[in-house]
């Protein structure tokens, strides 16, 4: 059967929802933010539908698969604020992001806007479709620190064009956390006609997304993140104005008209729901995830581990000496950072090594990250997270650092 919601109680403790889930008990793990942790319900939920697959593969998705995958769709899209059909299911961010990157039609000189905070894989897509159309992707250069969210929507807009066909932001930035001010950049867009597309890899399931308020035109994100979903699940979102030009990564079935696998729906679902034999339980699981967080008062869970990111990164940066790059809200009531964050480390230090050594001998899962060719350390704090884990993050860095640092006395001082 699948999964139902229990009548909702009050958030559960931390040691509580530690037990529901499949982690190491002899890891801190503070790295949700870079795959998500699936807790057993969800889990087992996934396992369901996979051995609904392998009981009658020619019955489940020769003739069900369809209706199971618009089923889905329409909770996940109830969930996300935005119609059924226009979102499809993708198995993570970077696919959905490169379905619009392939598919937006750019002429030679024409620019897509990004900022110097994006996530990597994303940010080499574009790079890679704009040089192979002769096109060119600019990076609108954010300074660090920030006081208010109108500086980053000014920071984007020095670099517009008139040759600039889209604008390219991370609702939730990868390497430095801070969310973006995504729906005033998509209403000054508007204005000029120029295309949105958001990476919010980190946003779903950390913040609230009403993708009909927000005002983009195209959004990817993950399920498997922040939501707790299984592995292999996440959606591009296509308002429909945006929708006729956009292609997929597999040609097959969904794009041929007038055979028994092509059913009355938008092209956008066809092209991308229909992509051969594949696994499509991640996407069946999601909607479970979102009943496993509704069931556990989540957004409590989530204001439970803001906290703990505000202590760790003040306590980090006072360990390193330096300044946060933004505050925790700004003047106008501005929040930049949830349930990830990230501190400043002393110049010198090797990051790499650093997270080798957390790891290796003390057990402690977090990333180093880098802007600007600084160091940050990088914090994510779920459900399941303890102030017990802060406190080992911070005493190994305690005697790390010292170690580590060339001329630390004098950086702290």
């Amino acid at each position: 059967m699948p999964l139902t919601l229990s009548t909702p109680v009050s958030a559960p403790t931390a040691g509580a929802l530690r037990e529901e889930f499949l982690l190491d008990p002899e890891v801190v793990f503070l790295n949700h933010g870079s795959f998500g942790a699936t807790p057993e319900p969800v889990f087992a939920e996934y396992g369901r539908w996979q051995r609904e697959l392998e009981r009658q593969p020619v019955e489940f998705l020769g003739r069900r698969a369809e209706d199971l995958l618009d089923e889905a769709r329409a909770a996940m899209a109830a969930y996300l604020g935005c119609a059924r059909d226009d979102l499809v299911f993708v198995p993570n961010a970077t696919t959905g992001i490169n379905v619009v990157a392939k598919s937006l039609p750019l002429e030679p000189d024409d620019e897509v806007v990004g900022t110097d905070l994006e996530y990597g894989a994303c940010e080499r897509s574009w790079e890679w479709f704009c040089q192979q159309r002769g096109a060119r992707y600019v990076k609108a250069h954010v300074p660090l620190p920030l006081t208010s969210a109108d500086e980053v929507v000014e920071a984007i807009f020095a670099a517009v064009t008139p040759r600039t066909r889209a604008i390219f932001l991370s609702h939730v930035t990868s390497g430095t956390a801070l969310r973006l001010p995504i729906e005033a950049v998509a209403r000054r867009a508007r204005e000029a006609e120029i295309l949105t597309v958001v990476d919010g890899a980190h946003a779903v399931g950390q913040w609230p997304v009403d993708l009909g308020a927000l005002g983009v035109d195209l959004y990817a994100s993950n399920f498997h993140k922040w939501l707790c979903a299984p592995k292999g699940s996440g959606f591009l979102y296509a308002h429909p104005d945006r929708q006729r030009w956009l292609e997929s990564p597999i040609v097959s079935w969904g794009w041929v008209e007038g055979n028994d696998h092509h059913r009355p729906q938008s092209q956008f679902v066809s092209r991308n729901q229909i992509q051969g034999t594949r696994d499509i339980a991640a996407f069946l699981s999601a909607p479970a995830a979102v009943a496993y967080q509704e069931a556990r008062d989540w957004e409590t869970v989530r204001e439970r581990c803001h906290a703990l990111a505000v202590e760790a990164r003040d306590r980090i940066a006072a360990l390193a000496g330096l300044p946060q790059i933004a505050p925790v809200e700004s003047g106008d009531g501005y929040r930049w950072f949830r349930q990830m964050a990230v501190a400043p480390l002393p110049e010198g230090i090797d990051g790499k090594a650093l997270k080798r050594r957390l790891y290796d001998e003390y057990r402690v899962e977090v990333p180093v990250t880098w802007w600007d060719e600084k160091p940050f350390i990088r914090v994510s704090f779920q459900g399941y997270n303890t102030r017990d884990d802060l406190v080992a993050l911070i005493l190994a860095l305690e005697e790390l650092l010292p170690e580590m640092t060339p001329g630390y006395g004098s950086v702290v001082a």
